[in-house]
């Protein structure tokens, strides 16, 4: 993200989630916004609307009688969707789809992302992180107790399981980063060679899928996709890269995002790392606090039609973006809504989304943040930030620490 974006004035009239201000200045933000100007404006990005209100973004999430489509979900200066498939697919079936193709697509993908299934990973994903503290806490002690719990950390886990699930190599990790990276956080402004585009490596890695079937019942996500069918015809090779290119962007940048901010919180709150730690009943409450007070995801959709909201009139066409974690903190739905309660009762939070889309991979992430969390807190014992000015909070639409400096205190 260039340095030089023009400044924002007010961000209730020029908002912009893609500025270097935004970033670690959000939850602020959102409070001003909430209750001074519920809808914001932008004319940037060709113009954009933006609620901060909990039932507002609810209604909106919830399609709002069709005032909305889905088509669209990434907001910013260099996207390009000429070449996506148009209404009612969208170019990442199921979240880019609209009613009634959205609830055929969704269905297909509820087997491989049911609990019995995502248990079956917990294993796997708990010796994973124990392997990557191995390395990690190796490299503090030989770096005068410093390590980057983001780069070294949170960063690998969920790039790890999702290949586990796609059946996509694992060397390949620092590949499906970059691809988020200029996807979701910064774009670049040259046009790519094709063979470094995320379509090209994604239909080279389906047709090996192809050309090499698994026995039933033995094959990944992949084959899963290449194997169903939808309304009696086989996924079009569209729609299975669109889907697995869906797959690896809520299934990686989000939960890396969870999991770094909430080590940035433990950092910082020695009681409610005491309790996490020590109290394993708390956990399941705690883990949902993480995920309501710093949500990552925001979404998009499009104004499908002319209508009015909150006394403005939006035009077809207009972008609508949707900060699930402004509702999160929203007062009027939660109880303190800018306090962390680590066993916090009452937490229904929009940290999956809201509505038709709501993310089916939700289990997945709990079970790698709590996972994450507790081998973390299990293997460091002592630790805290090197220093608050060293963290780095991402832009864009998925929010959470690129960089998170640790100091780790060993025993002599």
């Amino acid at each position: 993200m260039s340095d030089t974006k023009a400044p924002v004035e007010d961000w209730a009239t020029d908002f912009d989630h893609t500025h270097p201000d935004y970033a670690a200045g959000a939850p602020a933000i959102w409070d001003d916004l909430r209750k001074r100007c519920p809808l914001a404006h932008s004319e940037r990005f060709g113009g954009m609307w933006v609620p901060t209100r909990a039932d507002d973004i609810k209604a909106i999430a919830d399609n709002d009688f069709g005032n909305y489509t889905s088509h669209e979900v990434v907001v910013n200066e260099y996207a390009n969707n000429d070449e996506m498939m148009p209404p009612p697919i969208g170019g990442a079936p199921p979240i880019t789809s609209d009613p009634p193709f959205h609830a055929d697509a969704r269905r297909l993908l509820l087997a491989p992302f049911a609990p019995k299934q995502i248990n079956k990973l917990e294993p796997f994903t708990r010796q994973y992180c124990h392997d990557l503290l191995d390395v990690a806490l190796a490299k503090a002690k030989d770096n005068g107790g410093v390590f980057d719990a983001a780069i070294d950390y949170a960063q690998h886990i969920p790039v790890r399981v999702i290949a586990e699930m796609l059946g996509l190599p694992p060397e390949d990790g620092d590949r499906f980063r970059t691809f988020i990276h200029h996807i979701i956080e910064n774009p670049i402004e040259r046009e790519l060679e094709e063979e470094e585009t995320i379509e090209y490596y994604l239909d080279a890695q389906i047709e090996r899928h192809r050309a090499n079937p698994k026995p039933e019942g033995e094959g990944d996500l992949i084959d899963h996709l290449l194997s169903v069918e939808i309304f009696g015809e086989p996924l079009s090779p569209e729609h299975v890269r669109g889907t697995v290119v869906l797959l690896l962007i809520a299934g990686i940048d989000t939960t890396w995002s969870s999991i770094g901010s909430s080590i940035w919180h433990l950092a910082q709150h020695p009681a409610d790392l005491e309790r996490f730690r020590n109290e394993p009943d708390v956990r399941i409450f705690a883990i949902e606090e993480f995920l309501r007070l710093y949500a990552p995801v925001t979404m998009a959709r499009r104004v499908a039609k002319d209508h009015e909201l909150r006394g403005q009139q939006l035009k077809q066409g207009d972008w609508m973006l949707l900060p699930f974690p402004a509702g999160n903190r929203d007062p009027e739905a939660f109880e303190d809504a800018d306090q962390f309660i680590i066993d916090r009762q009452k937490n229904r939070h929009g940290a999956f989304g809201l509505g038709i889309h709501r993310c089916l991979g939700s289990n997945l992430a709990r079970m790698e943040l709590a996972v994450a969390l507790e081998v973390f807190t299990e293997r460091v014992d002592d630790f805290e930030l090197l220093d608050p000015a060293t963290v780095r909070f991402s832009t864009g639409q998925i929010r959470g620490p690129r960089e998170l400096p640790l100091k780790v205190h060993f025993d002599a």
